[in-house]
């Protein structure tokens, strides 16, 4: 019985192998294609040449740190992939038989901005992954995040920070108060939903999330994080 048992779990445990090998060889070819059609240095001046390209010091610094405590708290820390928040998106996605939860680092999010659809297919997710590790070897963590900020869609057809910076409020990123920088930090996590023109109320939750994260992670204390709340205009 158990000599069975010990094949049965060899099987299965061969099979798994070769799924992931199958979907990582997907994904690597992916991310052949992609580099080869248009290289990573490309696609970087191709944002960097941007009219509303925005520097990170002509932005505001509590916006810089509510965009790292929201999207990834260990940004400067890991290579370009978080294991623990990876590891806790799957548990969630298990638990709620869903793909709410991603675990993308900053860099993957930039890796797709660039590359990729938001589509959630396994060979896409590694694509990006190899990007990713691309991006970390060739540029500085400042770097990947003035990118990061230059690239992302903020709804209401605004894709970058000064664009939504100009569009919602009709001011620079660096003229962004408190209360405007944790606003927009929240709205990339679902531009459609939380988009300033449709969902005024939306974006405001989604704001105090961010809030949240920025007193469990350090950046502000209880009552620093009610004031910029509270200071809506």
């Amino acid at each position: 019985m158990k000599k069975w048992l010990m094949r049965i779990l060899f099987l299965i445990l061969f099979l798994g192998c070769c799924i992931v090998l199958f979907f990582f060889g997907k994904g690597y070819m992916m991310y052949r294609k992609a580099v080869d059609d248009i290289s990573i240095a490309q696609k970087v001046e191709e944002i960097r040449a941007k009219e509303s390209y925005t520097a990170l010091d002509d932005l505001p610094d509590l916006y810089l740190d509510a965009v790292i405590s929201v999207e990834d708290r260990r940004f400067y820390s890991h290579g370009g992939f978080d294991w623990i928040a990876t590891g806790r998106a799957i548990i969630n996605d298990i638990r709620t038989l869903s793909f709410a939860e991603g675990g993308s680092t900053i860099t993957q999010q930039l890796a797709k901005n660039m590359y990729f659809t938001q589509e959630k297919q396994i060979e896409r997710k590694i694509a990006e992954l190899f990007v990713a590790f691309d991006l970390e070897r060739n540029y500085s963590k400042e770097e990947i995040l003035e990118l990061y900020v230059n690239s992302i869609y903020f709804g209401n057809g605004y894709y970058s920070i000064r664009e939504a910076s100009e569009g919602y409020f009709q001011k620079s990123p660096s003229e962004m108060t408190d209360f405007e920088s944790t606003l927009l930090a929240g709205i990339p996590n679902a531009p459609s939903a939380y988009a300033l023109t449709k969902n005024p109320e939306l974006a405001k939750q989604r704001q105090r999330q961010v809030l949240n994260k920025m007193v469990e992670h350090g950046v502000l204390t209880e009552s620093e994080a009610d004031k910029i709340e509270s200071s809506s205009p």
